[in-house]
């Protein structure tokens, strides 16, 4: 059964069961209201008669909504109003519409007996096999010389070579210096004079 109420200005399309958010309404969390705004009833696609109809709901809590920010803004004139606000909603259960009670599913959580739940619970514990934990050494040596043992041809090892004004590279080949015949002089240093004639 289903049910279409009118609450803080906004219609609802309700079952027993749903949850929905509606303007604030007073009480606290627990409490029972009656929707008596039903505007429209029906069961599947035949329609019922709302006269003395009331949908009875549950308060689940009391909450706010997103924050919302109200910028006003008057160009020319350095006006600038900046203000936030966040609406007032009151969070409800569908109970019953008349006298059409929500009846809960087993995939909504219904009760189980408490001799069923058991019994499951212990035919798992013992299809489950145990694991136990094994320590296991660290791969990694302590000392950083076995950790990073030194290896042939590496640039590293060159050092001779490079302090000799040349440049070494990793492909084995060696690098002219930069020419510097035709740079520029640098910043603050003395020009030269032309040479006479």
């Amino acid at each position: 059964m289903f049910a279409v109420v009118r609450t803080g200005g906004k219609q609802y399309r309700v079952h027993p069961g749903d949850k929905i958010v509606v303007e604030k309404l007073d009480g606290s969390a627990g409490d029972k209201v009656t929707l008596g705004d039903v505007l429209l009833a029906g069961d599947g696609g035949n329609l019922k008669s709302t006269s003395g109809l009331t949908v009875a709901a549950e308060i689940v809590a009391q909450a706010k909504g997103d924050k919302v920010t109200v910028f006003k803004k008057r160009r020319r004139h350095n006006y600038r109003r900046k203000k936030g606000h966040r609406q007032q909603h009151t969070i409800l259960r569908i109970v019953a519409i008349g006298d059409h009670k929500h009846v809960p599913s087993k995939a909504e959580g219904a009760e189980k007996p408490a001799k069923a739940a058991a019994a499951p619970a212990k035919e798992k514990a013992a299809k489950s096999p145990e694991v136990k934990a094994k320590d296991t050494p660290n791969p990694a040596p302590q000392e950083e010389a076995k950790a990073n043992p030194p290896v042939k041809g590496d640039v590293e090892q060159a050092p001779e070579k490079a302090a000799k004004g040349k440049k070494v590279t990793t492909s084995g080949k060696t690098a002219k210096p930069a020419s510097t015949k035709n740079a520029a002089p640098a910043k603050g240093a003395a020009k030269k004079s032309p040479k006479a004639k």
